[in-house]
């Protein structure tokens, strides 16, 4: 919260297990009510990313278990802190099977969890029940979803469930091909989101640049508007009618400075009128 505050956030993402393992740490009860309180004292929503390990669409059984055990303490601890939403890298297909098969199984392990987002609603926690929120990936390997298009099976794989929505990582989808720097590229991507997911499926967009091209599939972030994709892509995104009253977060390098630099460009982009 304090490094929030000191960056001039008005939203916030974190981690409640260590995002290169695992693990699955219980929490404080007393921490977690005063995180959600002071969320809500500051209008700070927030967010859980969870561990990049997780592949439910690994061939191998025991990370497509241990997966989906992650996953659910994500899920839980999400709604014990009060966040909005848990985001999840949508996977990729391993070991040479064909993707179908990866996107089968990744949407049969998420649908009991699914479930289990359900029975959450009226038992305990500090707010809603947070959503499912599917990140694209930027393509490398065998990805399950990196482009636009993907996230139509990939919906259909969890049945159009309400509570899954969608992250858009800006890197990883210029990264896998969306060309947002080009002339209405921002606007056609939304606008093409909009026709694959459906209005009010986004709900977290990653503002991150990147340090490599369009269609290189190397996630490489970079500082807003200091990369490939550059500010007035996020300008555009950020005055598209889908991404009205979703937050924007950074993942970008530099420390403090270069975070409070990132969130002041998007605020002065987010007021700026096009052109």
């Amino acid at each position: 919260m304090r490094y929030a505050r000191s960056i001039g956030a008005e939203a916030l993402q974190v981690f409640v297990a260590n995002p290169r393992g695992w693990a699955t740490p219980p929490g404080v009860p007393a921490q977690d009510e005063a995180f959600a309180a002071a969320c809500a004292d500051e209008g700070l929503p927030a967010y859980v990313h969870a561990p990049y390990l997780i592949n439910l669409g690994s061939h191998n059984a025991d990370t497509a278990a241990r997966s989906v055990v992650s996953l659910r303490h994500s899920l839980r601890r999400a709604h014990a802190i009060g966040a909005l939403g848990v985001v999840v890298h949508t996977g990729s297909a391993t070991g040479g099977r064909p993707r179908e098969v990866a996107l089968a199984q990744a949407g049969r392990l998420l649908r009991p969890l699914l479930d289990e987002l359900d029975a959450l609603d009226g038992r305990g926690g500090t707010g809603p029940v947070p959503r499912l929120l599917l990140e694209p990936t930027a393509g490398q390997g065998f990805s399950l979803c990196s482009l636009i298009a993907d996230l139509g099976p990939y919906l259909a794989a969890v049945e159009h469930h309400p509570r899954v929505g969608v992250c858009l990582d800006t890197c990883h989808v210029f990264a896998a091909g969306h060309d947002l720097a080009a002339p209405g590229g921002a606007t056609a991507a939304l606008d093409e989101l909009e026709r694959v997911a459906g209005p009010g499926r986004l709900a977290l967009v990653h503002a991150n640049d990147s340090k490599a091209g369009v269609g290189s599939r190397l996630d490489r972030h970079e500082n807003v508007g200091a990369g490939a994709v550059g500010a007035d892509a996020f300008g555009a995104l950020l005055r598209h009618p889908a991404t009205d009253g979703v937050p924007f977060v950074i993942e970008t390098p530099g420390g403090v400075e270069g975070h409070a630099a990132d969130i002041a460009r998007l605020k002065a982009l987010r007021g700026r009128p096009p052109g």
